[in-house]
C-alpha cells in the first residue's frame, strides 16, 4: 500500500517530544495506514541539543525559531510538546497558517489561553488533537466499552489518583529547562494541570462532564531557588491537590493528586462503582482490568483479571500473540493510528482542543476552589 506523506514539525525534544517521535516512527509498522508521518523538522532553543535529538530520531531538518517552522510549506502538522505557557501561542499561529496542530496535554497554561486555541482552530477549520495518551490504553479503553454497554448499570462513585515523589527535596531549584513544571510562569499550575489533568481527561471520557467542584492544594515547600535568576523566590505551584466532584449524570467523584508521596513514581489509578458491576485500572499493571459483574451467579461472583492482551481486545490485534504485553510507549502510537484513520476519513479525532477544554475548565474551578474554599461550577 502508497502512504501519503504527513509532514511532521515537532516543536520541542524533552520527554515528551521522544514520546511523540516514537509514535511517528512505529505507527506503520504495526498499522496499514493511508498517511504516513515524515519527520521533517524538530524546533527548540538549544541548538547542540537540537542536532543531536533531530539527528538521534531521523528529523531531517531543525528549526530554531518555531515561527519559521510554522511558515514552511513542507510543514503539514505542527505538533506542540513545549512547555505549557507556549502553547497557545503556537497554536494560534499554525492554525492560521492551515497547519493541522496536536499540542501535548494539558492543552494551555489557564483556561484563557485554552479557549484563544479552541477558538483558533475551529475558526480555522483545521484538524487538531490532544495527546491525552491513557485513552489508548487497551484496558482503559476496554473500560469505556464495558460502560458504553452498560455493564455497570447507573454509575454512583469514580475515585481516582496520580502519586508521584519527585519534587520532594528542598534543594530541587525551580524553573529552567527541565524543571518548568515547578514555575508557574511556565506551568500554569503544578500537579493539578500536569497529573490531576490526566485522571480528570479520562473520567470525562470514561463518566462524562463534571459539574462542580470542591478542592483543597498545598505548596509543602514554599521557597526554591530559580534556575534563570539564581535567586530564592516563592513557589508558586500546588505540590498537592484533591477534590471532590459531582457529574453531570449524579456520580460522586474523589479525585487526588501529589508529588510528594514517598515510594510513588507514577501510581495512576482509577476505580468505577455502578449498580450493576465495578471496574478499576492501575497504570503499574496496565495490560490488566479488574472487573466485577453483581450478575454472576451468587457461588462464583467475585472481582475477575482480565489480562487485556488478546486479540479482540482493542488495538491489540496490531501487535503480539495473546499473552504478550505491550507499554506505555504504545499509547502515543494507538493515538497516532487513530488520529491518521481520522484524517484519512474526515472524521473528528478525540480529544479534540474542545475536548481538552472540558478539562481545562475542571482545572480551573478546582485552583478557583481552593482559594475559595467553596463549591465552584465547571465553566
Amino acid at each position: 500500500m502508497t502512504n501519503r506523506a504527513l509532514r511532521i514539525g515537532l516543536v520541542g525534544y524533552g520527554f515528551m517530544g521522544r514520546a511523540h517521535s516514537n509514535a511517528y516512527k512505529r505507527v506503520n509498522d504495526f498499522f496499514d495506514l493511508q498517511y504516513r508521518p515524515v519527520l521533517k523538522a524538530v524546533c527548540g532553543r538549544n541548538r547542540d541539543n537540537l542536532e543531536q535529538f533531530g539527528a538521534q530520531w531521523g528529523y531531517e531538518s531543525i528549526e530554531a525559531d518555531w515561527t519559521a517552522l510554522v511558515r514552511r510549506p513542507d510543514i503539514d502538522v505542527i505538533d506542540i510538546a513545549s512547555p505549557n505557557h507556549t502553547h497557545a501561542e503556537i497554536a494560534s499561529a499554525a492554525a492560521s497558517a492551515g497547519k493541522i496542530v496536536l499540542c501535548e496535554k494539558p492543552l494551555a497554561r489557564d483556561l484563557t489561553d485554552a479557549a484563544r486555541m479552541v477558538e483558533a482552530v475551529e475558526y480555522a477549520r483545521v484538524p487538531n488533537m490532544v495527546w491525552y495518551n491513557y485513552r489508548r490504553v487497551p484496558a482503559v479503553t476496554l473500560a469505556k466499552q464495558l460502560i458504553d454497554e452498560g455493564r455497570l448499570g447507573r454509575i454512583f462513585h469514580y475515585r481516582t489518583k496520580f502519586l508521584q515523589d519527585w519534587t520532594m527535596s528542598r534543594d530541587l531549584p525551580q524553573g529552567g529547562q527541565a524543571l518548568w513544571r515547578l514555575d508557574a510562569e511556565a506551568a500554569g499550575s503544578g500537579v493539578t494541570g500536569d497529573l490531576l489533568a490526566h485522571c480528570i481527561d479520562t473520567a470525562i471520557w470514561l463518566n462524562g462532564p463534571v459539574h462542580q467542584v470542591t478542592a483543597t492544594t498545598e505548596t509543602f515547600i514554599k521557597e526554591r531557588r530559580h534556575q534563570k535568576s539564581g535567586q530564592v523566590e516563592p513557589v508558586r505551584i500546588d505540590d498537592a491537590s484533591a477534590f471532590l466532584a459531582r457529574f453531570d449524570n449524579g456520580c460522586l467523584g474523589t479525585f487526588e493528586a501529589t508529588r510528594f508521596a514517598r515510594g510513588h513514581k507514577a501510581l495512576y489509578t482509577f476505580e468505577v462503582n455502578g449498580e450493576s458491576g465495578s471496574l478499576a485500572w492501575d497504570l503499574h499493571d496496565l495490560h490488566r482490568l479488574q472487573f466485577f459483574d453483581h450478575r454472576d451467579e451468587s457461588k462464583l461472583r467475585g472481582w475477575r483479571s482480565i489480562h487485556v492482551t488478546d486479540g479482540d481486545h482493542p488495538y491489540m490485534s496490531h501487535w503480539w500473540v495473546p499473552g504478550l504485553q505491550i507499554g506505555y510507549e504504545h499509547t502515543f502510537i494507538h493515538q497516532m493510528a487513530d488520529f491518521l484513520q481520522s484524517i484519512a476519513s474526515g472524521t473528528p479525532i478525540t480529544p479534540s482542543f474542545r475536548d481538552a477544554l472540558a478539562t481545562e475548565k475542571v482545572t480551573s474551578a478546582v485552583l478557583k476552589s481552593a482559594r475559595s474554599g467553596k463549591w465552584e461550577v465547571c465553566n
